[in-house]
């Protein structure tokens, strides 16, 4: 019998598509990353925060505790609106 050479070639090239797609998937992520990275730095800023701590999304633990701090904590925002509406019910003397 004389050796399959169609199968051969293609046991050759697996490696290479396996390669082109774990690429293609480290690509993705990393892209799906910086975006994540991106929308909540533009949340934190828009909030009051550090727009910083939006990279703390990308940390493993931070990235629980972060959308809490952001449900349950006093924006910064709001402090400053706050003190300026009391600024403005104040009658002037």
């Amino acid at each position: 019998m004389e050796p399959n050479f169609a199968f051969q070639h293609c046991s050759e090239a697996a490696p290479v598509f396996v390669m082109i797609f774990v690429a293609l998937v480290i690509l993705t992520c990393l892209i799906v990353a910086i975006i994540k990275a991106l929308i909540f730095c533009k949340i934190f800023s828009k909030a009051g925060y550090c727009w910083a701590l939006g990279l703390l999304m990308l940390v493993p633990i931070a990235n629980i505790i972060m959308p809490f701090v952001l449900a349950f904590g006093d924006w910064p925002i709001r402090k400053e609106m706050r003190l300026l509406k009391q600024q403005q019910e104040k009658p002037e003397a």
